[in-house]
Protein backbone atom coordinates (compact mmCIF):
# COMPACT_ATOMS: atom_id res chain seq x y z
CA UNK A 1 0.00 0.00 0.00
CA UNK A 2 1.26 3.46 -0.79
CA UNK A 3 2.61 5.35 2.15
CA UNK A 4 0.73 8.43 3.28
CA UNK A 5 4.07 10.24 3.47
CA UNK A 6 6.50 9.92 0.59
CA UNK A 7 10.15 9.50 1.24
CA UNK A 8 12.09 12.52 -0.03
CA UNK A 9 15.78 13.20 -0.30
CA UNK A 10 17.41 15.83 1.82
CA UNK A 11 17.80 19.01 -0.24
CA UNK A 12 20.70 20.60 1.57
CA UNK A 13 23.82 19.63 3.40
CA UNK A 14 24.29 20.57 7.02
CA UNK A 15 27.34 22.79 7.35
CA UNK A 16 29.13 24.07 10.38
CA UNK A 17 30.69 23.47 13.66
CA UNK A 18 31.84 20.32 15.40
CA UNK A 19 31.11 20.42 19.10
CA UNK A 20 33.77 19.48 21.61
CA UNK A 21 32.78 15.88 22.34
CA UNK A 22 35.63 13.72 23.64
CA UNK A 23 36.22 11.92 20.37
CA UNK A 24 37.46 8.58 21.57
CA UNK A 25 34.84 8.38 24.27
CA UNK A 26 31.59 9.33 22.61
CA UNK A 27 32.13 8.80 18.92
CA UNK A 28 29.66 9.00 16.11
CA UNK A 29 26.64 7.80 18.06
CA UNK A 30 26.27 11.07 19.91
CA UNK A 31 25.93 12.74 16.54
CA UNK A 32 28.29 15.49 15.44
CA UNK A 33 26.62 17.69 12.96
CA UNK A 34 26.92 21.27 11.89
CA UNK A 35 24.50 24.16 11.80
CA UNK A 36 23.32 25.71 8.58
CA UNK A 37 22.52 29.08 10.13
CA UNK A 38 25.17 31.80 9.90
CA UNK A 39 23.53 33.51 12.86
CA UNK A 40 24.03 30.37 14.89
CA UNK A 41 27.66 30.19 13.75
CA UNK A 42 28.36 33.63 15.18
CA UNK A 43 26.70 32.65 18.43
CA UNK A 44 28.48 29.32 18.80
CA UNK A 45 32.06 29.91 17.68
CA UNK A 46 34.99 31.23 19.70
CA UNK A 47 33.47 30.50 23.06
CA UNK A 48 35.37 28.72 25.82
CA UNK A 49 34.29 25.28 26.99
CA UNK A 50 31.75 26.10 29.69
CA UNK A 51 29.72 22.97 30.35
CA UNK A 52 30.60 19.29 30.80
CA UNK A 53 30.27 17.09 27.75
CA UNK A 54 29.57 13.38 27.83
CA UNK A 55 32.30 10.78 27.65
CA UNK A 56 32.02 7.03 27.88
CA UNK A 57 32.88 5.50 31.24
CA UNK A 58 35.70 2.98 30.96
CA UNK A 59 33.73 0.84 33.37
CA UNK A 60 30.54 1.47 35.36
CA UNK A 61 32.49 1.56 38.62
CA UNK A 62 34.13 4.80 37.45
CA UNK A 63 30.72 6.47 37.93
CA UNK A 64 29.79 4.58 41.08
CA UNK A 65 27.81 1.76 39.47
CA UNK A 66 28.14 -1.97 39.93
CA UNK A 67 28.86 -3.84 36.70
CA UNK A 68 27.27 -6.94 38.22
CA UNK A 69 24.09 -5.08 39.14
CA UNK A 70 23.87 -3.52 35.68
CA UNK A 71 24.07 -7.00 34.17
CA UNK A 72 20.98 -7.78 36.25
CA UNK A 73 19.25 -4.87 34.50
CA UNK A 74 20.18 -6.48 31.19
CA UNK A 75 18.84 -9.82 32.39
CA UNK A 76 15.56 -8.25 33.48
CA UNK A 77 14.97 -6.68 30.06
CA UNK A 78 16.19 -9.74 28.16
CA UNK A 79 13.72 -11.93 30.05
CA UNK A 80 10.92 -9.62 28.92
CA UNK A 81 12.15 -9.99 25.33
CA UNK A 82 12.24 -13.77 25.67
CA UNK A 83 8.64 -13.66 26.90
CA UNK A 84 7.48 -11.77 23.81
CA UNK A 85 8.17 -8.09 24.41
CA UNK A 86 9.35 -6.50 21.13
CA UNK A 87 12.36 -4.34 22.01
CA UNK A 88 14.00 -1.58 24.01
CA UNK A 89 17.02 0.68 24.33
CA UNK A 90 18.43 2.04 27.59
CA UNK A 91 20.92 4.80 28.30
CA UNK A 92 22.26 5.77 31.73
CA UNK A 93 24.48 8.79 32.35
CA UNK A 94 26.11 9.94 35.58
CA UNK A 95 28.67 12.60 36.40
CA UNK A 96 29.10 13.39 32.72
CA UNK A 97 29.78 9.76 31.80
CA UNK A 98 27.79 7.38 29.66
CA UNK A 99 27.57 4.42 32.01
CA UNK A 100 25.33 2.32 29.80
CA UNK A 101 23.89 2.51 26.29
CA UNK A 102 22.34 -0.80 25.31
CA UNK A 103 19.78 -2.17 22.88
CA UNK A 104 17.58 -5.22 23.34
CA UNK A 105 15.29 -7.32 21.17
CA UNK A 106 13.83 -6.18 17.89
CA UNK A 107 12.98 -2.86 16.28
CA UNK A 108 10.42 -4.56 14.06
CA UNK A 109 8.81 -7.95 14.62
CA UNK A 110 5.63 -7.75 12.54
CA UNK A 111 4.55 -6.64 9.10
CA UNK A 112 0.87 -6.21 9.67
CA UNK A 113 -0.27 -9.26 11.62
CA UNK A 114 2.44 -11.44 10.12
CA UNK A 115 5.55 -12.13 12.20
CA UNK A 116 8.73 -11.45 10.24
CA UNK A 117 10.93 -14.42 9.44
CA UNK A 118 13.90 -12.22 10.30
CA UNK A 119 12.95 -9.56 12.82
CA UNK A 120 14.82 -6.28 12.53
CA UNK A 121 17.37 -6.04 15.32
CA UNK A 122 17.20 -3.18 17.79
CA UNK A 123 20.36 -1.03 17.84
CA UNK A 124 21.59 1.84 19.97
CA UNK A 125 21.22 4.00 16.85
CA UNK A 126 17.58 3.01 16.37
CA UNK A 127 15.30 6.06 16.37
CA UNK A 128 12.11 6.05 18.43
CA UNK A 129 8.81 7.89 18.24
CA UNK A 130 9.05 9.82 21.53
CA UNK A 131 5.30 10.54 21.67
CA UNK A 132 4.64 12.86 24.65
CA UNK A 133 8.32 13.23 25.46
CA UNK A 134 8.05 15.65 22.53
CA UNK A 135 6.36 17.97 25.01
CA UNK A 136 9.58 18.20 27.01
CA UNK A 137 12.35 18.03 24.44
CA UNK A 138 10.67 20.25 21.86
CA UNK A 139 8.23 22.60 23.61
CA UNK A 140 9.72 22.81 27.10
CA UNK A 141 13.27 23.15 25.79
CA UNK A 142 12.08 25.88 23.43
CA UNK A 143 10.18 27.72 26.15
CA UNK A 144 13.08 27.44 28.59
CA UNK A 145 15.31 28.88 25.88
CA UNK A 146 12.91 31.74 25.13
CA UNK A 147 12.35 32.51 28.83
CA UNK A 148 16.11 32.67 29.40
CA UNK A 149 16.42 35.07 26.47
CA UNK A 150 13.61 37.23 27.82
CA UNK A 151 11.53 36.65 24.71
CA UNK A 152 8.51 35.22 26.49
CA UNK A 153 6.66 35.88 29.72
CA UNK A 154 4.88 32.82 31.08
CA UNK A 155 2.24 35.08 32.64
CA UNK A 156 1.32 36.47 29.21
CA UNK A 157 -2.24 35.82 28.10
CA UNK A 158 -2.85 33.56 25.13
CA UNK A 159 -4.96 36.31 23.57
CA UNK A 160 -1.80 38.40 23.27
CA UNK A 161 -0.63 35.99 20.56
CA UNK A 162 -4.02 34.94 19.22
CA UNK A 163 -6.66 37.70 19.65
CA UNK A 164 -9.27 35.38 18.15
CA UNK A 165 -8.92 33.07 21.18
CA UNK A 166 -12.23 34.06 22.80
CA UNK A 167 -15.25 32.52 24.43
CA UNK A 168 -18.18 31.86 22.14
CA UNK A 169 -21.64 32.99 23.17
CA UNK A 170 -22.81 29.39 23.44
CA UNK A 171 -19.78 28.15 25.43
CA UNK A 172 -20.98 26.73 28.75
CA UNK A 173 -17.60 27.40 30.38
CA UNK A 174 -16.10 30.86 30.00
CA UNK A 175 -12.61 32.15 30.75
CA UNK A 176 -10.45 32.03 27.61
CA UNK A 177 -9.67 35.73 27.86
CA UNK A 178 -7.80 35.28 31.13
CA UNK A 179 -5.84 32.15 30.20
CA UNK A 180 -2.05 32.45 30.35
CA UNK A 181 0.84 30.40 29.00
CA UNK A 182 1.54 29.11 32.52
CA UNK A 183 -1.99 27.70 32.71
CA UNK A 184 -1.28 25.56 29.66
CA UNK A 185 1.99 24.35 31.21
CA UNK A 186 0.21 23.43 34.43
CA UNK A 187 -2.58 21.65 32.50
CA UNK A 188 -5.18 23.78 34.33
CA UNK A 189 -6.44 25.80 31.35
CA UNK A 190 -9.81 24.09 31.11
CA UNK A 191 -9.23 22.06 27.96
CA UNK A 192 -10.31 18.42 27.70
CA UNK A 193 -7.57 15.82 27.57
CA UNK A 194 -7.96 15.56 23.80
CA UNK A 195 -10.13 16.38 20.82
CA UNK A 196 -9.89 13.93 17.91
CA UNK A 197 -9.51 16.72 15.36
CA UNK A 198 -8.54 14.18 12.69
CA UNK A 199 -11.78 12.21 12.94
CA UNK A 200 -14.97 13.94 11.69
CA UNK A 201 -17.20 11.58 13.65
CA UNK A 202 -15.45 12.49 16.89
CA UNK A 203 -14.52 16.12 16.23
CA UNK A 204 -17.71 17.34 14.56
CA UNK A 205 -17.31 21.00 13.54
CA UNK A 206 -13.74 20.97 14.92
CA UNK A 207 -12.62 18.41 12.30
CA UNK A 208 -9.37 19.23 10.52
CA UNK A 209 -6.68 17.39 8.63
CA UNK A 210 -4.89 20.60 7.60
CA UNK A 211 -2.29 22.11 9.91
CA UNK A 212 -3.26 25.75 9.42
CA UNK A 213 -6.94 24.94 9.88
CA UNK A 214 -6.17 22.91 13.00
CA UNK A 215 -4.89 26.04 14.74
CA UNK A 216 -8.26 27.75 14.21
CA UNK A 217 -10.03 24.62 15.49
CA UNK A 218 -7.90 24.59 18.63
CA UNK A 219 -8.67 28.25 19.26
CA UNK A 220 -12.38 27.46 18.89
CA UNK A 221 -12.25 24.39 21.16
CA UNK A 222 -14.61 25.03 24.10
CA UNK A 223 -13.32 24.72 27.63
CA UNK A 224 -14.47 21.66 29.54
CA UNK A 225 -14.04 22.96 33.10
CA UNK A 226 -13.50 26.30 34.83
CA UNK A 227 -9.79 27.19 34.44
CA UNK A 228 -7.73 26.76 37.57
CA UNK A 229 -10.26 24.60 39.40
CA UNK A 230 -8.64 21.27 38.53
CA UNK A 231 -5.90 19.71 36.49
CA UNK A 232 -6.46 17.67 33.33
CA UNK A 233 -3.40 16.49 31.40
CA UNK A 234 -4.15 17.69 27.88
CA UNK A 235 -2.52 17.31 24.49
CA UNK A 236 -4.37 20.45 23.42
CA UNK A 237 -2.35 22.51 25.92
CA UNK A 238 0.86 21.54 24.17
CA UNK A 239 -0.51 21.80 20.66
CA UNK A 240 -1.35 25.41 21.48
CA UNK A 241 2.02 26.00 23.16
CA UNK A 242 3.72 24.81 19.96
CA UNK A 243 1.78 27.39 17.95
CA UNK A 244 2.67 30.11 20.47
CA UNK A 245 6.37 29.27 20.00
CA UNK A 246 5.89 29.59 16.25
CA UNK A 247 4.16 32.95 16.70
CA UNK A 248 7.00 34.30 18.85
CA UNK A 249 9.88 32.98 16.75
CA UNK A 250 8.42 33.25 13.26
CA UNK A 251 9.61 29.70 12.58
CA UNK A 252 7.71 26.44 12.35
CA UNK A 253 8.31 24.29 15.44
CA UNK A 254 10.45 21.70 13.66
CA UNK A 255 12.73 24.29 12.09
CA UNK A 256 13.03 26.28 15.29
CA UNK A 257 13.96 23.31 17.48
CA UNK A 258 16.31 21.80 14.93
CA UNK A 259 18.12 25.08 14.16
CA UNK A 260 18.30 26.52 17.67
CA UNK A 261 18.52 23.45 19.88
CA UNK A 262 19.34 20.11 18.25
CA UNK A 263 21.83 21.08 15.55
CA UNK A 264 23.86 23.41 17.80
CA UNK A 265 24.15 20.49 20.24
CA UNK A 266 25.37 18.24 17.45
CA UNK A 267 22.27 16.07 17.39
CA UNK A 268 21.49 14.59 14.00
CA UNK A 269 18.89 12.00 15.01
CA UNK A 270 16.45 14.26 16.87
CA UNK A 271 13.87 15.75 14.53
CA UNK A 272 10.29 15.80 13.25
CA UNK A 273 9.19 13.99 10.06
CA UNK A 274 12.46 12.07 9.69
CA UNK A 275 11.31 10.14 6.59
CA UNK A 276 11.15 13.47 4.78
CA UNK A 277 14.72 14.28 5.80
CA UNK A 278 16.77 11.41 4.47
CA UNK A 279 16.10 8.63 6.95
CA UNK A 280 14.71 5.21 5.99
CA UNK A 281 12.15 2.97 7.68
CA UNK A 282 14.86 0.57 8.80
CA UNK A 283 16.30 3.34 11.00
CA UNK A 284 13.29 3.23 13.34
CA UNK A 285 11.54 1.17 15.96
CA UNK A 286 8.13 0.21 14.58
CA UNK A 287 4.89 0.98 16.39
CA UNK A 288 1.30 -0.06 15.67
CA UNK A 289 0.84 -3.06 13.39
CA UNK A 290 -2.12 -1.76 11.35
CA UNK A 291 -1.65 1.98 11.18
CA UNK A 292 -4.11 3.71 13.48
CA UNK A 293 -6.87 1.13 13.06
CA UNK A 294 -6.28 -0.68 16.37
CA UNK A 295 -6.15 -3.93 14.47
CA UNK A 296 -9.07 -2.99 12.26
CA UNK A 297 -11.78 -1.55 14.54
CA UNK A 298 -11.19 2.19 13.98
CA UNK A 299 -11.66 4.10 10.74
CA UNK A 300 -11.62 7.73 9.59
CA UNK A 301 -10.58 9.54 6.38
CA UNK A 302 -7.01 8.86 5.19
CA UNK A 303 -6.32 6.41 8.01
CA UNK A 304 -3.08 4.45 7.70
CA UNK A 305 -3.43 0.68 7.73
CA UNK A 306 0.20 -0.40 7.34
CA UNK A 307 2.76 -1.04 10.10
CA UNK A 308 4.10 2.31 11.26
CA UNK A 309 7.83 2.81 11.17
CA UNK A 310 9.38 6.29 11.04
CA UNK A 311 6.01 8.08 10.99
CA UNK A 312 4.61 9.58 14.16
CA UNK A 313 1.93 7.32 15.54
CA UNK A 314 -0.15 10.01 17.22
CA UNK A 315 -3.22 10.70 15.11
CA UNK A 316 -3.61 14.39 15.88
CA UNK A 317 0.05 14.99 15.12
CA UNK A 318 0.13 12.99 11.88
CA UNK A 319 -3.20 13.84 10.26
CA UNK A 320 -4.05 17.25 11.72
CA UNK A 321 -0.57 18.74 12.22
CA UNK A 322 1.55 17.38 9.34
CA UNK A 323 3.64 15.48 11.89
CA UNK A 324 4.83 18.69 13.58
CA UNK A 325 3.11 19.35 16.88
CA UNK A 326 3.97 20.41 20.39
CA UNK A 327 2.44 17.30 21.90
CA UNK A 328 3.90 14.55 19.69
CA UNK A 329 6.00 14.06 16.57
CA UNK A 330 9.61 14.14 17.72
CA UNK A 331 11.95 11.20 17.07
CA UNK A 332 15.26 10.55 18.78
CA UNK A 333 17.81 7.98 19.94
CA UNK A 334 19.22 7.10 23.34
CA UNK A 335 22.49 8.83 22.46
CA UNK A 336 20.83 12.09 21.48
CA UNK A 337 18.58 12.02 24.52
CA UNK A 338 21.68 11.54 26.68
CA UNK A 339 22.89 14.95 25.48
CA UNK A 340 19.51 16.60 26.06
CA UNK A 341 19.32 15.15 29.56
CA UNK A 342 22.89 16.26 30.25
CA UNK A 343 21.85 19.80 29.28
CA UNK A 344 19.37 19.68 32.16
CA UNK A 345 21.97 18.25 34.54
CA UNK A 346 24.39 20.98 33.40
CA UNK A 347 21.88 23.70 34.33
CA UNK A 348 21.19 24.59 30.73
CA UNK A 349 24.25 24.11 28.54
CA UNK A 350 26.56 21.64 26.83
CA UNK A 351 30.13 22.27 25.77
CA UNK A 352 30.28 25.84 24.48
CA UNK A 353 26.51 25.99 23.96
CA UNK A 354 24.23 27.72 26.45
CA UNK A 355 20.52 27.18 25.89
CA UNK A 356 19.06 28.39 29.16
CA UNK A 357 20.00 29.11 32.76
CA UNK A 358 19.59 27.31 36.09
CA UNK A 359 17.04 29.83 37.32
CA UNK A 360 14.77 28.96 34.40
CA UNK A 361 15.13 25.21 34.96
CA UNK A 362 14.36 25.68 38.65
CA UNK A 363 11.17 27.51 37.71
CA UNK A 364 10.07 24.79 35.29
CA UNK A 365 10.64 21.93 37.75
CA UNK A 366 9.14 23.63 40.80
CA UNK A 367 6.24 21.57 42.23
CA UNK A 368 2.81 22.98 41.51
CA UNK A 369 0.70 23.79 44.57
CA UNK A 370 -2.36 21.97 43.27
CA UNK A 371 -0.42 18.81 42.41
CA UNK A 372 3.22 18.23 43.46
CA UNK A 373 3.72 15.69 40.66
CA UNK A 374 3.61 18.53 38.10
CA UNK A 375 6.05 21.29 37.38
CA UNK A 376 5.68 23.41 34.27
CA UNK A 377 5.02 20.50 31.96
CA UNK A 378 7.66 18.31 33.56
CA UNK A 379 6.34 15.44 35.69
CA UNK A 380 7.84 15.29 39.18
CA UNK A 381 8.27 12.46 41.64
CA UNK A 382 6.19 14.51 44.05
CA UNK A 383 4.43 11.65 45.84
CA UNK A 384 4.06 7.88 45.87
CA UNK A 385 1.66 7.93 42.92
CA UNK A 386 4.66 8.37 40.61
CA UNK A 387 6.65 5.33 41.78
CA UNK A 388 5.40 3.33 38.78
CA UNK A 389 7.45 5.69 36.61
CA UNK A 390 10.29 7.04 38.76
CA UNK A 391 10.83 4.03 41.09
CA UNK A 392 10.85 3.81 44.86
CA UNK A 393 14.43 5.10 45.03
CA UNK A 394 14.04 8.44 43.26
CA UNK A 395 13.93 11.59 45.36
CA UNK A 396 11.01 14.02 45.26
CA UNK A 397 12.91 16.47 43.07
CA UNK A 398 13.52 13.93 40.30
CA UNK A 399 11.64 14.87 37.13
CA UNK A 400 10.98 13.56 33.64
CA UNK A 401 8.16 12.48 31.35
CA UNK A 402 6.66 9.51 29.55
CA UNK A 403 5.39 8.85 26.04
CA UNK A 404 2.45 6.68 24.94
CA UNK A 405 4.59 4.66 22.52
CA UNK A 406 6.70 3.36 25.42
CA UNK A 407 9.26 6.02 26.30
CA UNK A 408 10.37 7.48 29.62
CA UNK A 409 13.09 9.88 30.70
CA UNK A 410 14.19 10.39 34.31
CA UNK A 411 16.47 13.25 35.39
CA UNK A 412 17.98 13.32 38.91
CA UNK A 413 19.95 16.52 39.46
CA UNK A 414 20.84 15.66 43.05
CA UNK A 415 22.70 12.53 41.93
CA UNK A 416 23.84 14.02 38.59
CA UNK A 417 22.09 11.05 37.02
CA UNK A 418 19.71 10.60 34.08
CA UNK A 419 18.06 7.59 32.48
CA UNK A 420 16.16 7.14 29.22
CA UNK A 421 14.29 3.92 28.52
CA UNK A 422 12.84 3.73 25.01
CA UNK A 423 10.61 0.83 24.00
CA UNK A 424 8.32 -0.09 21.14
CA UNK A 425 5.68 -1.69 23.35
CA UNK A 426 2.91 -0.68 20.94
CA UNK A 427 4.51 -2.83 18.23
CA UNK A 428 2.34 -5.73 19.32
CA UNK A 429 -1.22 -6.96 18.71
CA UNK A 430 -4.17 -5.32 20.41
CA UNK A 431 -5.35 -7.78 23.06
CA UNK A 432 -9.07 -7.49 22.32
CA UNK A 433 -9.87 -4.76 19.76
CA UNK A 434 -13.62 -4.92 20.30
CA UNK A 435 -13.42 -4.81 24.10
CA UNK A 436 -10.58 -2.30 24.49
CA UNK A 437 -8.91 -1.10 21.27
CA UNK A 438 -6.29 0.85 23.23
CA UNK A 439 -4.62 -1.96 25.17
CA UNK A 440 -1.77 -3.75 23.44
CA UNK A 441 -0.02 -6.96 24.43
CA UNK A 442 3.14 -4.93 24.96
CA UNK A 443 1.37 -2.92 27.67
CA UNK A 444 1.08 -5.97 29.93
CA UNK A 445 4.81 -6.43 30.59
CA UNK A 446 6.61 -5.15 33.67
CA UNK A 447 9.01 -3.11 31.54
CA UNK A 448 6.01 -1.12 30.26
CA UNK A 449 5.52 0.38 33.71
CA UNK A 450 9.12 1.70 33.55
CA UNK A 451 9.66 1.85 37.32
CA UNK A 452 10.98 -1.69 37.56
CA UNK A 453 13.85 -0.92 35.18
CA UNK A 454 14.50 2.49 36.74
CA UNK A 455 14.58 0.83 40.18
CA UNK A 456 17.11 -1.71 38.98
CA UNK A 457 19.34 1.09 37.69
CA UNK A 458 19.15 2.86 41.06
CA UNK A 459 19.96 -0.44 42.80
CA UNK A 460 23.06 -0.75 40.61
CA UNK A 461 24.08 2.72 41.80
CA UNK A 462 23.20 2.15 45.45
CA UNK A 463 24.86 -1.28 45.59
Amino acid sequence: MKRFIAHLTVLGLVVGLLLPYPAAAVGEELGRTGNSSSEEQVFKHKKPLEYPTLSKANRPEDAGFSSKKLREVDKMIEEEIENGFPGAALVVIKDGKIVKNSAYGSAKVFDGSDPLNHPQKMKTKTMFDLASNTKMYAVNFSLQYLVSEGKINLEEKIQHYFPEFKDSADDEIKGKGELRIIDLLHHTAGFPSSIHYHNPERAGELYSQERSKTLSMILKTPLQYEPGTKQVYSDIDYMLLGFIIEKITGEQLDRYTENHIYKPLGLKHTLFNPLLKGFKEKDFAATELHGNTRDGVISFPNIRTYTLQGEVHDEKSFYSMDGISGHAGLFSTTSDLAVLMQVMLNDGGYGNIKLFDKQTIDKFVEPYDMNPTYGLGWRLNGDSSMEWMFSEYAGKEVFGHTGWTGTVTVIDRENNLAIALLTNKKHSPVIDPLKDPHKFQGDTYSISQYGSVISAVYEALNH
